[in-house]
């Protein structure tokens, strides 16, 4: 039991992957190891306001002496605790022995009355930060919505997707209609037909058109009323009796027209 509570405990560090439940007692924690800053000020005027305020002081009549002194204990705490001073902070501090050392100075009834108040540059500069510092806190203690913060809307926004069609291309074109075509054929048939044209018939047609004497235009055989099947049938005819030499056909000169007759 007591080693299962022992288990539970949880370490308090872990050092080189060994935990650790117990504090060492030769444990050396050295003496500046944790600060604590309890008051930041933001400049020599915010230091010297505090000190006024801590204390109730009149800021028209403060005590430079015994400010001074404060002021002071304060700059050699920070040099105490290694902290960088401004060079704010140390301009100030020979503004204050200046004042002080005025102050201090005996001076002429007659110089006494005409000169102001060593202090009233201070007190000036004093009021005026206290001024503002108070305009800050104002300011802050504003509500932060529509200041830091604004509140923002916005209606959704309708999308209306417009899909353009592809461009459709020559080659796309062509494509689509050799499908056409592949599938026509599938149901294409043959029709066969008996011949309504002869060409031993035409053979004879030709030889009863051509003369032997006066050459005919080869063109002028053709009937375009008879279509493509006449034509052929015209033409397979001229060959056949070229072939058996029954016919005689003639250029004169190259591309010219082609004439023939019946040979004798």
């Amino acid at each position: 039991m007591i080693e299962n509570a022992a288990a539970d405990v949880l370490p308090l560090a872990k050092v080189s992957g060994q935990p650790w439940t117990q504090i060492p007692q030769d444990l050396y924690i050295p003496p500046d190891a944790l600060e604590v800053f309890l008051e930041a000020f933001e400049g020599p005027l915010d230091l010297l306001l505090y000190l006024i305020r801590r204390q109730n002081l009149n800021i028209l009549d403060i005590p430079i002496a015994e400010v001074t002194r404060q002021y002071m204990n304060y700059l050699a705490l920070m040099q105490e605790m290694r902290l960088e001073l401004a060079a704010e902070y140390l301009l100030m501090a020979a503004w204050l022995a200046e004042i002080k050392s005025r102050l201090l100075l005996p001076r002429p009834v007659q110089a006494e009355a005409e000169e102001l108040d060593p202090r009233a540059e201070l007190v000036r500069r004093l009021q005026e930060y206290e001024r503002f510092q108070r305009a800050a806190q104002m300011l802050d203690a504003l509500p932060r919505l529509e200041r830091d913060v604004f509140a923002a809307s916005a209606a959704p926004i309708e999308w209306q997707i417009q899909r353009d069609p592809p461009p459709v291309s020559l080659v796309d074109l062509l494509n689509a209609l050799r499908e056409v075509m592949t599938r026509a054929e599938l149901f294409g048939h043959h029709h066969i037909q008996r011949e309504s044209l002869s060409v031993r018939e035409r053979m004879s047609q030709v030889l009863e058109q051509l003369d032997a004497q006066n050459f005919t235009s080869f063109t002028a055989l053709f009937r375009p009323e008879e279509g493509r099947m006449g034509v052929v049938v015209t033409f397979m005819a001229v060959l056949e009796l070229l072939r058996e030499a029954l016919l005689e056909l003639v250029q004169v000169e190259s591309f010219a027209p082609i004439h023939l007759r019946r040979r004798i």
